[in-house]
């Protein structure tokens, strides 16, 4: 029995096995979800299988659990993609990535706002996270909308180092963040 994590009313957010590998390299594959990460080149399959998925794997001390977790649409078991919940710093849950990669017929359906919001919730609550951070290019403007509707406000632009440049890598990076403290403000005003 795989390990349920999260359910949310219309996803269940589990762990991932080795059998996902497949769902990783479909998912991987296509192009429009790879644009804004690799400018829509298709991950390998080898590189899934020796690199992608034992990150996916992996328990973090701190947060006392995994850092990604496969997506489901909870009444037909589908697969839709990934949410990442992730110390930056392995040993302390005081600061997480919030990430998330999903199929194209799950885009437009609110399915990534809702698996950020629960996940948020769930960090505050009962992981002990104190800052949730995300980012992405500039011009991923869905991915953007996704986080702002999930509560996290823009804080800077930057320019990492891209090891291939890809269009749009030229206008940045935006970082966005939730601190618990806005976090609990915000529910308490609006209960």
């Amino acid at each position: 029995m795989t390990y349920v994590f999260l359910e949310t009313e219309r996803l269940r957010l589990r762990a991932f096995t080795e059998a996902d590998a497949e769902h990783l390299v479909a998912l991987d594959s296509d192009p429009e979800v790879m644009r804004f990460l690799t400018g829509g080149a298709p991950t390998p399959p080898e590189t899934i299988r020796t690199r992608t998925l034992p990150r996916l794997l992996h328990d973090h001390p701190g947060l006392g659990t995994r850092g990604y977790w496969a997506a489901e649409e909870k009444s037909t078991g589908t697969f839709l993609g990934w949410f990442e919940f992730r110390p930056l710093d392995d040993g302390s849950p005081a600061v997480v990535e919030l990430g998330y990669r999903l199929n194209k017929a799950a885009w437009g359906r609110g399915y990534a706002t809702e698996g950020s919001r629960a996940l948020i919730d769930k960090g505050f609550t009962d992981l002990g996270v104190e800052r949730v951070t995300a980012n992405t290019m500039t011009v991923n403007k869905g991915s953007r909308r996704v986080m702002e509707k999930s509560g996290l406000t823009f804080l800077r632009t930057f320019f990492g180092d891209w090891p291939e440049a890809i269009e749009g890598s030229e206008q940045g990076e935006v970082e966005y963040e939730l601190l618990r403290t806005d976090w609990e403000q915000r529910r308490r005003e609006h209960s």
